[in-house]
């Protein structure tokens, strides 16, 4: 991640070749965060305030019940209102999963299994990485794959912190086990890194597509909004995609988009996806390994 990378595909990216002709793959993510963000009760010096009701909040002295609770609900009742969609409408998703909210709702944990949706791993914590030492943020990365893998009884092969620091992708590549990782919005494509003399698969995400602008200072303030832009995202990638298929992501969070007036902004956007045939809709797992196998390292980035 210290090396930055301005070139790219330079104008001329790979044929994706997606199953079935498809002109865009469509990978949908849900965050499941709740349980893990900064709070008093787990050391920290305040509670969080970020991708919540209270936008532009400040950090208090001591607890913040009043977020406390708008979190509480993603895990309570939002988590399982999307689960219920995706369930309804057989559509694969990606969960990123931070290891202390899994651990913390044995009941989601369990539905998580159940569905047999990738659990990607997003972290020990919900937290920012940036100034956190090396040694911890290595140690957090062994301790949140063990305790995936104890509450599913399987290892994630799919890694993304959100908040990371210079050091993330080095680590996640020096513990090993991954397919890829998520931790970068530099395309529409995923994309080969040398890191450490070995090559490593990135599965771009995207913050524009993403229910977290509910919760951000000029961002959606109605579900019309993120459902337009959500289709215009969708319309452009699939056009594009007659002649160069894409990518296309799609970032939830349980106590946001599980609110019922968000809610229906995203099933108007599944009700459009719907009415397209060309269209993949996968796990990011699925999207790595068709990468490994279709474009593999040696047949460039």
């Amino acid at each position: 991640m210290t090396q930055r990378d301005f070139v790219g595909y330079a104008g001329r990216p790979p044929q994706a070749q997606w199953p079935g002709g498809a002109r865009l793959a469509l990978q949908i993510v849900m965050n499941y965060e709740e349980g893990a963000e900064r709070s008093v009760e787990d050391g920290d010096a305040s509670s969080e305030v970020l991708n919540c009701e209270l936008v532009g909040a400040h950090p208090i002295a001591g607890r913040n019940v009043s977020i406390e609770s708008m979190y509480e609900y993603g895990s309570r009742t939002g988590f399982w209102r999307l689960m219920d969609v995706f369930r309804r409408r057989e559509l694969p998703i990606t969960i990123f999963g931070v290891a202390q909210a899994m651990e913390r709702n044995p009941e989601a944990t369990a539905a998580m299994v159940e569905s047999g949706h990738e659990i990607a791993c997003h972290g020990l914590r919900w937290i920012d990485y940036q100034g956190v030492p090396e040694s911890v943020e290595r140690e957090h990365i062994r301790r949140a794959v063990q305790t995936l893998q104890s509450l599913t009884g399987k290892a994630p092969v799919g890694w993304y912190t959100g908040r990371a620091s210079v050091n993330t992708r080095r680590l996640v590549v020096e513990h090993g086990g991954f397919l890829y990782d998520a931790d970068s919005y530099a395309d529409d494509l995923p994309g080969w890194v040398n890191v450490d003399a070995k090559q490593h698969l990135v599965v771009p995400y995207a913050f524009d597509t993403n229910d977290m602008r509910f919760a951000s200072p000029a961002g959606f303030t109605n579900g019309t909004q993120f459902f337009e832009y959500l289709r215009d995202t969708f319309d452009l990638l699939y056009a594009e995609g007659a002649d160069t298929p894409r990518m296309m992501s799609v970032g939830l969070h349980c106590r946001l988009v599980g609110r019922p007036g968000r809610l229906v902004a995203l099933l108007r956007f599944l009700d459009h996806v719907e009415r397209h045939d060309r269209v993949w809709v996968c796990s990011r797992e699925e999207i790595a390994r068709h990468w490994m196998q279709v474009h593999p390292p040696s047949k460039g980035r």
